[in-house]
């Protein structure tokens, strides 16, 4: 009778877990995921030219779901110039530090944020390139632009 009775729990125990409620992410992945079009972030980089160089560097998340952003450190982003010559006159880090803590940023779907820098100096006459860069370790951008200096 015992073993009737633990068989028959088995069982209806076996009917009630297949025939439970689906977590979300038992479904297929790609029954549940739209198509994208384009990179997974979207960055653009604006340079304008007043007292010095400002720069203004735009990410977006271009996903269909939220995406985590990982830093490995307090420095999330940077600027650079460089020259007709490609060499670096300017960079936003040097002589700052930043802590070394890990930090994330979330972004959902379609979200964005904008990044805002000066380099306040008599820049000289001529052509450089700014390079803008999210130093995220798993999803890095960097985005550059020329302009002219008169």
């Amino acid at each position: 009778m015992n073993r009737t009775v633990v068989l028959a729990l088995i069982l209806l125990a076996t009917v009630a877990y297949a025939c439970g409620p689906r977590a979300r992410s038992a479904e297929p992945e790609r029954a549940r995921s739209k198509t994208v079009e384009g990179p997974p972030i979207l960055s653009q980089l604006d340079v304008k030219i007043r007292d010095g160089i400002e720069f203004a560097f735009r990410v977006t998340n271009n996903e269909p779901r939220k995406i985590e952003l990982l830093f490995p450190s307090g420095q999330t982003h940077d600027f650079v110039v460089v020259d007709s010559l490609g060499r670096t006159v300017w960079r936003w880090s040097e002589g700052r530090m930043f802590t070394q803590a890990y930090q994330n940023k979330f972004l959902a779907s379609g979200d964005s944020f904008t990044i805002e820098g000066a380099w306040r100096a008599e820049v000289p006459p001529g052509k450089y390139v700014a390079v803008a860069s999210l130093k995220s370790e798993n999803k890095p951008v960097e985005q550059r632009v020329s302009f002219e200096v008169r």
